[in-house]
């Protein structure tokens, strides 16, 4: 046919495209928070994010990034030899092949855990993988995207977390701690916001309410500040 291209029958095939993720960052240090806090944790944080919280600490992850072939993310992260690999962002899952990435460090016999906001749907997860997954108060600006659908797909090792940011957050955060029954669901942790609730105030409220929730502080802020790449 006129215009066509042919193609010998005993071409070699085409090289296959590598798979490849924007990345922020990847670097060796102590999990903050959830339930592997204290271990050391390879982080693999993912550039992008659909949402603007105003409290986020990791905007620098909004733009930029490099792209990385995952077989290449996979052998920075083997070089550090830690057990547990944290995928975090930005918003991770905003990245398709983010659940690639995932199955594969499952694959390889990590502790994998994913932070996501709670705004993008996580049912194509690696059940091996440990989401720790937001659920926003109103003070976040972005409580209306919580896709509430998610709590469906949460498995027992999954965490939901709570950052609260004032009283009337932590209402809301007790209130849809109930309404949800997410105390059968999985843990559930609830997170006071650097500089705007004090850690000691929001561990009284929850021993008054007695709540069966685990407060949590990020301990990489105890140690580094908001330095980056820890």
């Amino acid at each position: 046919m006129s215009g066509s291209t042919v193609i010998p029958a005993d071409a070699a095939p085409a090289a296959p495209v590598a798979e490849r993720l924007r990345i922020t960052e990847i670097f060796h240090s102590i999990q903050g928070e959830a339930d592997a806090i204290g271990w050391p944790t390879v982080f693999v944080r993912l550039t992008g994010c659909p949402l603007r919280c105003v409290w986020c600490d990791t905007e620098y992850s909004f733009h930029g990034g490099q792209w990385h072939d995952i077989d290449a993310i996979l052998a920075e992260v083997a070089s550090h030899g830690a057990r547990h690999v944290c995928v975090t962002g930005g918003e991770p899952l905003a990245q398709k092949r983010c659940l690639i990435l995932l199955r594969k460090l499952c694959d390889a016999g990590y502790e994998v855990s994913l932070e996501t906001s709670g705004a993008l749907d996580v049912a194509a997860v690696d059940p091996r993988v440990r989401k720790v997954m937001d659920l926003k108060p109103p003070d976040s600006g972005e409580s209306a995207r919580n896709l509430w659908s998610n709590l469906d797909h949460l498995l027992p090792h999954d965490q939901v977390k709570f950052v609260i940011a004032s009283r009337a957050d932590f209402e809301w955060s007790r209130d849809a701690f109930a309404e949800h029954r997410l105390v059968s669901r999985c843990m559930v942790l609830f997170s006071p916001v650097h500089g705007k609730v004090e850690p000691r105030e929001l561990a009284e409220w929850i021993l008054a309410e007695r709540l069966p929730v685990r407060f949590q502080m990020q301990l990489h802020k105890l140690l580094w500040n908001d330095a980056a790449g820890h």
